[in-house]
């Protein structure tokens, strides 16, 4: 019987040292998006802010445990490098909030990956992941020495076990020279408007995003994040249920200047690694963020060096690639992935998705 969560479950919150760091282990991968997002788009840094840092709140109630809230990482990407303009980005995130919702409560979430695959999943992932790499040799040109100091730092802590301090670090410090340089804004609460970056647009290239990223979250955001709440936390969630939340978020999240943000076994595991145990790191994490949206305005952002977010660029490109590539296992699903990805790059994501699941087919049908 799947587990059916408590609304407003704060029993058994703690706001530990372990809590905290959890919280901290989480924001490395959502930072470095978000930030690169806004320096790309016409996205509101600090409305998109709110928004994660409200849903982070909810859903460590709701659920009771650290449950990652994250980008959806396809469509963010596709919006970095240029492939989709923020209304476009809008009307996707809320086209797959509203399939999401159905497929949870009509519970057939599980059916979807079995019809796709794993490794076409995996291999939308590694096709983002080297589009993000383009976006960042790119955004990394202007400043060569300064991209390869930051490199640098990255690959000596990353050596020496501490690859999620360096990431910290290297935000910090770009941080930190937007500040010396466009000296630190006085707080100020994000407007309240509705779609403040721009009215949505469906267009075909939001479609073909929907339905790639769609396949991701199902495959990495239900299932795998079921199964990681059962492995790590003892607790069965249906992933029926965490599809119905992410629908929720996206249909809310975006009309206030949000952006599409899902459930992910990869940040519900970094929170575990880094010591969360409770909802109570998503609180922390929640509070950090509305924080920060009083903070980032349109000239700290346009202060934070590109260099800087080229190099962050490359830590997620290659987090992404590696978590693709690494749980396939066999030759065919291996060329399977990065064939997806290939056609991903040279023509666009929708058009690997689907030959991606063609090809995955026949495939199946010879072994």
């Amino acid at each position: 019987m799947a587990y059916s969560p408590r609304l407003w479950n704060a029993s058994g919150l703690e706001f530990s040292t372990a809590e905290l760091t959890g919280a901290l282990g989480d924001s490395v991968t959502v930072l470095p998006l978000l930030v690169a997002l806004a320096a790309t788009t016409s996205v509101s840094l600090p409305h998109v802010l709110v928004g994660f840092g409200v849903f982070q709140i909810v859903w460590g109630l709701y659920y009771g445990m650290p449950l990652s809230v994250e980008p959806m990482k396809a469509l963010i990407g596709l919006a970095i490098v240029g492939s989709l303009s923020y209304p476009e980005l809008a009307a996707a995130g809320l086209l797959a909030g509203g399939v999401l919702l159905a497929l949870g409560n009509l519970g057939l979430v599980g059916r979807i990956q079995t019809v796709v695959g794993e490794p076409v999943i995996r291999g939308v992932q590694f096709a983002v992941a080297l589009l993000l790499l383009e976006a960042a040799v790119g955004l990394s040109s202007g400043s060569l020495p300064t991209a390869v100091a930051g490199l640098a730092v990255v690959g000596m802590l990353a050596v020496v076990g501490y690859r999620q301090v360096s990431v910290l670090l290297v935000l910090g410090l770009g941080g930190s020279v937007a500040v010396v340089t466009a000296g630190l804004p006085a707080p100020q609460m994000p407007a309240p408007v509705l779609f403040p970056a721009g009215t949505p647009s469906l267009s075909g290239a939001a479609l073909e995003g929907t339905v790639a990223q769609l396949g991701m979250t199902v495959g990495n955001a239900a299932i795998a994040t079921a199964l990681l709440c059962g492995d790590l936390y003892d607790r069965n969630v249906s992933p029926d249920t965490l599809s119905t939340s992410m629908g929720v978020t996206c249909l809310a999240a975006i009309p206030i200047g949000g952006i599409p943000m899902c459930h992910g076994s990869g940040g519900l595991a970094g929170k575990y690694a880094f010591g969360a145990r409770t909802g109570g790191a998503n609180i922390i994490l929640g509070v950090g963020y509305l924080a920060l949206a009083l903070v980032a305005t349109g000239a700290l952002l346009a202060a934070f060096p590109l260099s800087i977010l080229g190099v962050l660029l490359v830590v997620v490109a290659l987090e992404l690639a590696r978590a693709a590539v690494s749980p396939v296992d066999g030759h065919r699903g291996i060329a399977v992935v990065v064939g997806v990805g290939i056609v991903g790059v040279a023509v666009n994501v929708g058009v690997a998705f689907v030959l991606g699941t063609v090809a995955f087919w026949f495939v199946s049908q010879r072994e």
